[in-house]
């Protein structure tokens, strides 16, 4: 069973206010590559394991319950933010001063704000997009050298187009990729980095499931791009940012630690799906789930895949084999009535742990510290190796 439990220190600090920042230079191909090292962090604290500060030696941390919240103070150690408005991204920056994680997330009305315990979001900028239908800012990603040049991506509807920005802390955020497909539904986004250096895109379709199958249009699509919006190098089509076709309204993207394996998930016309995403056509579904939790945000772990949803609380446990052919039915953690609720978007930070952000003010049961920004780590008995 996934227990959840605040912890696990980040890679970096985040540096100060940022000047304009030049295009980042062209990420490696599609093909498999040497990934990318991230600067070597403080060790994570991982479940069961306790730092006592001077004066706490032999005290048991583990709290017999926990206290409802308090307006804007929850008292859940798992919870790093409090009183967001429907997240819709979570990235992980680094740690903050007292060795926990600090973290990037977005607001479904346009906003993306730093985020640490205990401290009020720092509002990172502030942006103008239409949330009239299912879109608004719905998807974020980082550079992958992110602890350098502090690049920071999102997915937003405008008044014409759905588009993808690149945003540094002080400048004005600038469009990379314009002119995806706006309709008055599947304008809904998600972006998530290939961990090789290129930026993953999926699209909705718009409202046109025709324009999903048309080679020639960026809606209902998973494209990879560099950081300046251009098709990446290694792409399955010299030239085209597209690698499947097929969406109608994605709901996450996430990427294996070994990037070997991409996955998406999708609100299509019959059911709930996930799907591995490789080169041409979606093809058939990993999974589908007939009764629509509505899926979300995902994270691909050793031997399970995790995925968020929106209309039901709690968290689909796929269990899978080294190569992603799931073994079993899902299972679903999280649900009880101290859980999160319900959950949207979902950034894998290892092996047992994953960062995800709260729904509950749309359709859901919210508590006042709603929405939040929080850590899901699984017990030692589900991580591989453990006895």
């Amino acid at each position: 069973m996934v227990r959840s439990v605040a912890l696990l220190a980040a890679a970096c600090l985040l540096a100060g206010g940022c000047a304009s920042f030049p295009d980042e230079p062209a990420p490696t191909s599609w093909s498999a590559q040497p990934q990318l090292t991230p600067q070597a962090g403080p060790k994570p604290e991982l479940p069961g394991e306790f730092r006592p500060t001077p004066g706490e030696q032999g005290r048991n941390p583990a709290p017999t319950s926990v206290p409802p919240p308090q307006g804007c103070k929850d008292f859940s150690p798992l919870v790093i933010a409090t009183c967001l408005n429907t997240v819709t991204g979570v990235a992980p920056i680094g740690a903050d001063a007292q060795g926990g994680v600090a973290a990037y997330a977005t607001e479904r009305g346009g906003r993306l704000v730093k985020v640490t315990k205990d401290v009020d979001p720092v509002v990172i900028a502030q942006l103008e997009v239409d949330a009239t239908t299912d879109g608004g800012l719905t998807g974020l990603a980082l550079s992958a050298t992110f602890a350098e040049d502090q690049l920071a991506y999102v997915y937003v509807t405008t008044a014409t187009d759905n588009r993808v920005l690149r945003i540094a802390p002080g400048d004005a955020p600038k469009p990379i990729l314009t002119g995806i497909p706006k309709g008055p539904t599947g304008n809904r986004g998600a972006l998530a980095s290939d961990r090789k250096g290129a930026i993953l895109v999926a699209t909705g379709d718009a409202g046109n499931p025709a324009l999903a199958a048309d080679p020639n249009s960026l809606a209902g699509k998973v494209l990879r791009i560099d950081g300046s919006g251009q098709p990446a190098q290694g792409n399955p089509t010299a030239g085209s940012a597209v690698v499947t076709s097929g969406l109608r309204l994605p709901g996450g993207l996430c990427v294996s630690a070994d990037a070997a394996m991409i996955w998406v998930t999708d609100w299509s016309a019959n059911a709930d799906a996930i799907y591995k995403v490789t080169p041409g056509k979606l093809g058939d579904a990993a999974w589908t789930w007939p009764d629509r939790p509505g899926v979300m945000g995902c994270a691909s772990l050793s031997n399970v895949l995790w995925v968020s949803t929106a209309k039901t609380p709690g968290l689909q446990n796929l269990p899978m084999n080294p190569t992603g052919a799931f073994t079993g039915k899902p299972t679903v953690t999280m649900d009880e009535a101290n859980g999160l609720g319900r959950m949207g978007p979902m950034e894998q930070l290892n092996d047992s742990a994953a960062l995800v952000g709260t729904i509950n003010k749309v359709g859901g049961q919210p508590v006042s510290s709603d929405d939040r920004v929080a850590i899901v780590v699984r017990s030692d008995s589900e991580i591989p190796g453990k006895d």
